[in-house]
C-alpha cells in the first residue's frame, strides 16, 4: 500500500485547488498528502472530439512515480476514453497513478451559476473515486457510496464524498 499521496496539477490547474484537495484527502485515507509538480498538458487533444483522451495523461503522471506513492493528477481538460463520451476521471490501478478532470464539474459546463462549494465537493468525490480505485475497490452498486458509477453529474451530485459500510470493510482488507 502507498505511503503518500502525491497531487499533481497540470499547467491548467490553479493551486488553490490541489491546497484544498490536500487537506480532505489527507483526512479521509489516514496519509500524507504532497503537492508534485507541475506538468504540461500531454499531446493529446482531440480536435474533431473537442476533448483530451486520457492515457497520455496517464502516461505522464506514471513518468513521475518514485516508489509506493499513489499519483493523482488534476486537469481542467475534458477526458474522454475510447468507447466513453467523456471521463470525470480514470485509475491505472496496478500503475498507481490516477487523473480526474475539472471540465464537467463546474456548473457553468450546464448553463448554470457558479457554485464554489458545490464544485468543491464534486473535485472531492471524484478524487476520492479515483484514488479508491487505486486502493483495489470497484465501482458499487450503492448509488450513494463515492465508488458508484458517475454516467452524469447528477450521479457525481447524489453520491457522498465517503464510502459505504461494505466499502469501508473491503478498504481496511485492501489497506
Amino acid at each position: 500500500m502507498p505511503d503518500k499521496i502525491v497531487l499533481v496539477r497540470f499547467e491548467d490547474v490553479v493551486s488553490s485547488i490541489s491546497r484544498s484537495l490536500k487537506r480532505e484527502l489527507a483526512r479521509v485515507f489516514s496519509l500524507p498528502v504532497e503537492e508534485g509538480t507541475v506538468l504540461p498538458l500531454p499531446n493529446a487533444y482531440d480536435a474533431n472530439r473537442h476533448q483530451y483522451l486520457s492515457l497520455p495523461f496517464l502516461e505522464s503522471l506514471l513518468s513521475l512515480k518514485q516508489g509506493k506513492e499513489f499519483i493523482l493528477g488534476i486537469t481542467e481538460a475534458d477526458l474522454y476514453a475510447p468507447g466513453l463520451n467523456f471521463i470525470f476521471g480514470e485509475a491505472a490501478l496496478m500503475a498507481g497513478v490516477a487523473v480526474i478532470s475539472l471540465a464537467r464539474l463546474y456548473s457553468s459546463f450546464y448553463g448554470l451559476p457558479e457554485d464554489e462549494d458545490l464544485f468543491k465537493e464534486r473535485v472531492l468525490k471524484e478524487a476520492v473515486h479515483e484514488l479508491g480505485h487505486l486502493f483495489g475497490l470497484k465501482h458499487c452498486p450503492n448509488p450513494h457510496c463515492v465508488m458508484h458509477f458517475s454516467n452524469s453529474i447528477n450521479d457525481t451530485d447524489v453520491k457522498a464524498a465517503s464510502f459505504c459500510e461494505v466499502c469501508k470493510r473491503k478498504l481496511r482488507l485492501n489497506s
